[in-house]
């Protein structure tokens, strides 16, 4: 625990400019922030302030070399005004994964929980209560030190902003499966939540766009034969009454919706595998009608079904199904997370 956190309030809230029944994904700020800086070798004591600009240096080193990790989380609060996070711990850890791969140092534990449970205790009047609204909260970590040499930097800010959010996507989305581009490759930082694995993604996914698709369905960068992941997120395949989802490796985020997705399915009942999937095993059971579902998980939508998807100039539609298991999947894990049903995994952190 730690209790030396400096803790500067905002002079004036912004939150009554806020219009909760109306909000958008990630563009609305909450009054305040959590900073901690690595300098001299070690972590320095973290401060809470109001969320503003940060100062750099032309000469940082995230401008040139692109050091640069984060996460994403949610905060809920349930009826009775209890504040609550999903799996925290899980976030920390893969921060701390990702910040390995990239030579950034790792954050203390303590840090990354006391701080964010004070931050969102600070600012718990931002978390919105209306059915599919959360606090978003993106813990990131990036290379302060200056310098054109291209090494690791020797200083870093670790960072938690918040934002009261609505839906990530709204709807079924139409997805193309990429032919030419890769998102990561074997040996890289596919793994990682490092921030170019997203830049690098944007072109071949504005691509899909101007075709008329919604995102990309990633392949393997070697024979793009193999399904990896849906844009941002871990994909799953219904095949019959099977959920299929492909291994996690060096190219394929760990995620925390995947695997809570995977241990709920299975204690209800839902038989699922965790292999390689084709794209041709695909496309075979869209066209004789064994696909009967496709969607995305991950933190933002926590499930996003996919209504159709491209492959070489032909379009193939999923059916509408009466009881489809994102819906059940997606209700199952909502209801952890907003304290709406027992946790029996200890998934639930109250703040």
């Amino acid at each position: 625990m730690i209790s030396n956190i400096e803790i500067q309030r905002i002079e004036k809230s912004k939150i009554d400019s806020v219009d909760f029944n109306n909000l958008p994904f990630g563009s609305v700020y909450s009054d305040h922030m959590l900073t901690c800086d690595f300098k001299e070798g070690k972590w320095q004591s973290p401060k809470i302030e109001p969320f503003a600009p940060i100062a750099l240096d032309p000469s940082a080193k995230i401008f040139h070399y692109g050091q640069s990790i984060f996460e994403g989380m949610k905060a809920y609060k349930d009826t009775k005004g209890n504040m609550m996070l999903f799996r925290p711990l899980e976030n920390c850890n893969r921060l701390n994964k990702s910040a390995e791969r990239l030579v950034i140092p790792q954050i203390p534990e303590d840090i990354f929980m006391d701080g964010l449970k004070k931050l969102l205790e600070i600012d718990s009047s931002w978390i919105p209560t209306n059915d599919g609204s959360s606090l978003y909260i993106r813990p990131f970590m990036f290379a302060t030190g200056n310098g054109f040499h291209a090494s690791p930097a020797d200083a870093y800010k670790f960072v938690i902003c918040t934002a009261p959010s609505g839906a990530y996507f709204a709807g079924k989305i139409k997805v193309l499966i990429e032919e030419k581009y890769a998102r990561a490759a074997n040996g890289g930082v596919g793994y990682a939540k490092a921030g170019g694995n997203y830049a690098a993604q944007f072109y071949p996914t504005q691509l899909a766009i101007e075709k008329g698709y919604n995102q990309v369905i990633w392949t393997d960068d070697n024979t793009h034969q193999f399904i990896e992941e849906a844009g941002a997120m871990n994909i799953f395949v219904r095949i019959n009454d099977t959920l299929i989802t492909s291994p996690t490796s060096d190219r394929i985020l760990d995620g925390i919706t995947r695997k809570s997705i995977l241990q709920i399915a299975a204690d209800n009942g839902i038989k699922t595998e965790v292999r390689k999937i084709s794209v041709g095993e695909v496309v075979e059971a869209a066209k004789n009608g064994n696909l009967k579902e496709m969607f995305g998980a991950g933190t933002a939508a926590v499930i996003s079904p996919i209504a159709g998807f491209g492959y070489q100039e032909n379009d193939f539609d999923l059916p509408e199904l009466e009881n489809p298991y994102a819906q059940k999947l997606k209700k199952l894990i909502t209801d952890i997370q907003t304290n709406k049903a027992e946790d029996p995994y200890g998934w639930r952190v109250m703040v």
